[in-house]
């Protein structure tokens, strides 16, 4: 049987989730950006003085961490970790039908290419997951492992991916909405900065991504047909 302290714990956590206003400032923050409170405010549809009492709640529960920068303040997610508990219950929220045809709408485009936490998920994360074993890119015979043919393409793309001992190189991450794994860690985080800098894809403000025309080449060498992830929308 579970301890006393750890119930009222795991309690207190699902408690800070619990709230609609906190729980669509965690969602806003998967897209990997430092947002400020009035941001977050916005997103939220709160006054600032409330989100600033969210925030304070999150930073308790170790949700979220925050930094100051001249005059404003910045909230962000530091922890991965956060992130993937985050993206799980998004998956069973999905479970619920989405009202209206904004809010189907919305579910489309996240659905076909979004932000989780620093790297992309959806049918796009998939599929530059499937992409990347079949062209010999990435081993998963032995691990998940980045290949000398996947090292030599990612440098011709400008893909340099950050190498500590703090996070893996790849990583499998179960999808919400395509029940199938998509890759995170630090290759993929730098595969989405580098997309977005160079303009292949693009943020829609929501965490879903545009996938540009200008994607289509160096996604090609990744392994990734865009009309086909396009196609099946």
């Amino acid at each position: 049987m579970p301890g006393s302290t750890q119930i009222v714990r795991l309690a207190d956590v699902a408690a800070v989730l619990a709230d609609p206003s906190r729980a669509t400032m965690c969602l806003a923050l998967l897209d990997g950006r430092a947002w400020t409170v009035g941001e977050l405010a916005r997103a939220a549809e709160v006054a600032a003085s409330t989100a600033t009492e969210h925030v304070h709640k999150l930073t308790e529960a170790g949700f979220v961490a925050t930094l100051r920068q001249g005059r404003h303040r910045y909230v962000r997610i530091e922890d991965e970790r956060v992130a993937e508990l985050i993206e799980r219950l998004a998956e069973h929220a999905d479970h619920y039908p989405p009202r209206g045809l904004r809010a189907s709408l919305r579910a489309g485009r996240l659905a076909l290419a979004r932000t989780c936490y620093d790297h992309l998920a959806g049918r796009l994360g998939v599929a530059l997951r499937g992409g990347m074993i079949e062209a010999g890119l990435v081993d998963v015979h032995r691990g998940l492992n980045l290949t000398a043919e996947g090292a030599e393409v990612l440098d011709e793309l400008g893909i340099e991916p950050a190498r500590s001992g703090r996070r893996p190189l790849l990583k499998e991450c179960l999808d919400w909405t395509e029940r199938r794994e998509h890759l995170s860690g630090s290759l993929p985080s730098a595969l989405l900065h580098r997309a977005i800098d160079a303009g292949w894809l693009r943020l829609a403000g929501d965490r879903a991504i545009v996938i540009n025309d200008s994607a289509r080449h160096p996604l090609a060498r990744l392994g990734v047909d865009i009309d086909v992830v396009r196609a099946a929308a």
